[in-house]
């Protein structure tokens, strides 16, 4: 697909980080954008941002995890513009599970899968249809991550296990708009290859009373920054890539019908290459072992 201006792109968790980015990159191309977000105070910032450097914008509160929401986002979009070319499945939420997988809170689960998973779910049955439908060349991309698109991180497998159903999602969108024909292509984001600055850390902040913790948190959240320090403490510096140029893979990436947007990584493909051993010699999963729990 060629991206062109005049072309109509929505993005959710569009309010900041890689959204925002996303959004950011598609306007300099001349499309109109439409952002969707839980957070409106951002949202509206974001909004104004993007108009203050003649971008075409539309914004809408939207909760991903609610079908309605998704759907009434869809008719919002094409009533404003009367098409959607570029469909970005981007809003994610951390879990903020505790401990063991077997002593997780039900809620952390239901909350993460309701907009890591149903969220992309909601945005494909709500816009793809009607892109088909328009008969213009499209592109869905749907964002996941490295941590359980490619092996999970164990201390954080409540959101592994949500970014692994996402490619698995994307994998099988992918064959069905082959097997429809359609002018729709379809790609699964990968963000990275190093930690990124966004809001994932911050998630709890917009976690919704009907997913509300069972039971107290044993331990205080803990900010991106306050872990980075704790890692300088360590001895470690983390890397951290641009979310700007996460959003120029995704351009890139469409621009090509890349259905992997996967930016090189050294570590990545290790990962990769010892997951796929691992399985093809029917062995345990020894790429784990370096993030087995204390």
């Amino acid at each position: 697909m060629e991206l062109e201006a005049g072309q109509v792109a929505v993005v959710t968790g569009a309010a900041s980080g890689i959204g925002l980015a996303m959004a950011e990159r598609f306007a300099a191309e001349g499309l109109k954008v439409v952002l969707a977000d839980v957070e409106e105070a951002a949202l509206d910032k974001a909004a104004a941002r993007l108009r203050g450097s003649g971008a075409t914008v539309h914004a809408r509160v939207v909760d991903v995890g609610e079908r309605d929401s998704v759907r009434e986002l869809a008719d919002d979009a094409y009533a404003t513009f009367g098409a959607v070319h570029v469909l970005c499945n981007n809003a994610g939420v951390g879990s903020g599970a505790e401990g063991r997988m077997w002593e997780h809170d039900p809620n952390d689960w239901k909350w993460a899968f309701a907009v890591n998973v149903w969220g992309v779910f909601h945005g494909i049955q709500a816009f793809v249809p009607r892109m088909i439908e328009g008969g213009a060349p499209g592109h869905v991309v749907n964002t996941s991550s490295g941590d359980g698109g490619i092996a999970p991180l164990p201390t954080a497998s409540v959101y592994a296990v949500t970014k692994a159903a996402v490619v698995t999602m994307t994998e099988s969108l992918y064959a069905h708009l082959k097997a429809e024909g359609a002018a729709v292509g379809a790609s699964v984001l990968f963000p990275g290859p190093h930690m990124l600055r966004t809001g994932l850390w911050e998630s709890h902040r917009n976690r919704p009373d009907r997913y509300a913790k069972e039971r107290p948190r044993r331990t205080p959240y803990r900010s991106l920054d306050q872990w980075e320090a704790a890692m300088r403490e360590a001895g470690r510096e983390v890397e951290f890539t641009p979310v700007e140029y996460v959003a120029e893979v995704v351009v890139e990436g469409i621009g090509a019908d890349r259905f992997w947007l996967l930016p090189p990584s050294e570590h990545s493909d290790r990962q990769i290459r010892a997951r796929a051993r691992s399985m093809l010699d029917r062995a345990e999963p020894s790429y784990l072992e370096r993030f087995v729990l204390d």
